[in-house]
């Protein structure tokens, strides 16, 4: 996240956007099939979703592909814990659709919605279902993103617990969801979630996820905030070919977090430009290492997070935004960018349009 190498948790801000809510599932319509009995949560799907509902396993090059360029949603957006005062409408996803964008990545903080037996709220499922339904409406891939990386940093072992539990709950509600649902098992594994113990909890909550989804592509980056250098040091079950692995790109950080009061480091940068030549060739540097670590494990890359602070000069950040989403798309990467409203923005909601000069950085 833009967060790394901090702990940092994005405040609820109560602001309501006008437009229509996320789109509701019709009690009728999920409650009872054919048979009038209670249809499965997985069931649901052939009536909950837009386009194709059946599950068939696509390669995972092949999901890269088709997930082409994207955008984060839904951090510390109100919708979580209040649905009626959600800043993202179902109207955005048409906008993000329209705008040349294939992909949205749902930021899910589900720990917080958790009981005391690890239980998802009803309402929080309810509002996903909501989310997934108006984002399959509009043809585009869903990425499925547990986002709690801040609370695992500090407690390793609840971090694991709440995880498995997590999966144990979601995966099996998607079971039979299109395969442009994909799953993203945790946002940027850090501190505590060193490399040798993120490597057991993945494989463990792997195991989880594969019980009701054997087939479906599941992203896993590496620990050190999904690290570029610390790729080498992610261990994947070889036997599993349906895993995408994404890494996040925020360097340098003096550029890209300039100002960011909670990165103590750069919190009173400011005037920090970027784009010289030495500066692009080593973002190219960076990511054809990247897609040397690719190409001998034979692992698609997902480019998760980049982006830079809104108090950078926009100049050079709409220099480092072309640069760094172009380098990863010479590449074959997806990539989504952080993020949609909030910070680091590419729509500005108070003006109901996209952040010309950022939007047209992403989308040529």
């Amino acid at each position: 996240m833009k967060l790394s190498f901090v702990l940092f948790m994005l405040s609820v801000l109560p602001v309501h956007a006008a437009g229509n809510p996320l789109p509701q599932v019709g009690k009728a319509e999920i409650s009872r099939g054919s048979n009038s009995q209670p249809m499965s949560i997985s069931t649901r799907w052939a009536s909950l979703l837009a386009g194709n509902t059946s599950f068939e396993p696509i390669d995972p090059f092949e999901q890269v592909k088709v997930m082409g360029r994207g955008v984060n949603i839904l951090s510390g957006d109100p919708i979580w814990s209040n649905f009626k005062k959600a800043r993202f409408q179902e109207r955005h996803f048409q906008r993000i659709r329209e705008g040349g964008f294939q992909t949205v990545r749902v930021v899910m903080e589900g720990f917080r919605y958790m009981d005391g037996q690890n239980r998802l709220r009803p309402a929080w499922l309810k509002t996903l279902d909501r989310v997934v339904k108006g984002a399959q409406a509009q043809n585009l891939t869903v990425i499925l993103d547990e986002h709690d990386y801040n609370r695992c940093a500090v407690d390793a072992a609840g971090c694991r617990t709440k995880l498995l539990a997590f999966w144990q709950q979601v995966a099996p509600r998607y079971q039979d969801a299109p395969n442009s649902v994909v799953f993203e098992m945790l946002n940027e594994p850090n501190r505590q979630l060193t490399a040798p113990v993120w490597n057991s909890m993945l494989k463990e909550t792997l195991a989880v996820i594969r019980k009701t989804n054997p087939t479906r592509n599941v992203i896993i980056g590496p620990a050190f905030w999904n690290n570029i250098h610390y790729l080498d040091k992610l261990e994947l079950p070889a036997d599993d070919r349906h895993i995408i692995v994404t890494v996040h790109y925020y360097l340098p950080m003096e550029f890209t977090h300039q100002g960011a009061s909670w990165n103590k480091e750069t919190a009173k940068l400011s005037g920090v430009t970027w784009g010289t030549d030495a500066e692009k060739h080593r973002v190219e540097e960076d990511f054809a290492g990247v897609q040397d670590w690719s190409k001998k494990e034979g692992r698609p890359i997902f480019l998760g997070e980049f982006g830079a602070y809104d108090k950078g000069e926009m100049d050079s950040r709409v220099r480092y935004t072309s640069c760094v989403a172009r380098t990863a798309e010479s590449f074959g990467w997806a990539w989504t960018y952080w993020q949609f409203d909030g910070d680091f923005i590419v729509y500005d909601m108070a003006k109901d349009d996209w952040v010309q000069p950022i939007w047209k950085a992403l989308v040529p």
